[in-house]
């Protein structure tokens, strides 16, 4: 089992147990850094989702500094089971921990976010599958963040207005267009 350091917030310098799961990728340092410089450091009252959470480092990164409420979606036992752990080493309120299909979970959530985070396992078309929904998710004013292997330009009505590569991963920062 590897891990992962909390970047800013309350936990900063905080280290978080990933477990050891094939295609699992945190995102780095250095990537978090610069998506929370864009997104600011505080997020205080913000719902948060974080829809394949795999390692939830974004998340526990959101909830340390001040979201409201994180929901993460994970299918898999192993990588849930580590969610939980740390969210009680944390004493994290804020955290829903869901173990489940992250596609179904966005087809049937009714609730709205002011801020997404959508890093899937690559190759599989998933960010495809839930586009439809993240328009209903995201509030007017949210933001989405995608981490894929290419670049995404846009997403339905979300537009990249920050974009950035690290090695192979590709991230960027999406608001919803000026209708």
């Amino acid at each position: 089992m590897s891990r992962v350091r909390i970047v800013g917030g309350q936990w900063r310098s905080r280290l978080l147990p990933v477990p050891a799961l094939p295609g699992l990728r945190p995102t780095p340092d250095r990537v978090r850094e610069t998506v929370f410089n864009w997104l600011g450091q505080d997020l205080e009252g913000w719902q948060v989702l974080d829809l394949f959470a795999g390692s939830g480092v974004l998340g526990f990164e959101a909830a340390s500094r001040g979201a409201a409420g994180v929901t993460m979606v994970e299918r898999d036992a192993r990588a849930t089971a580590s969610l939980r752990q740390s969210g009680e080493t944390l004493s994290a309120s804020c955290l829903e921990i869901v173990r489940g299909d992250a596609v179904k979970f966005a087809a049937a959530c009714r609730a709205r976010f002011d801020l997404v985070f959508l890093d899937p396992p690559y190759r599989q078309g998933l960010i495809d599958r839930v586009a439809d929904d993240v328009e209903r998710l995201l509030a007017d004013d949210g933001w989405l963040y995608i981490e894929a292997e290419e670049p995404v330009d846009a997403m339905g009505s979300w537009t990249t207005v920050k974009r950035g590569r690290a090695g192979q991963v590709c991230f960027q920062l999406l608001r919803r267009s000026p209708r």
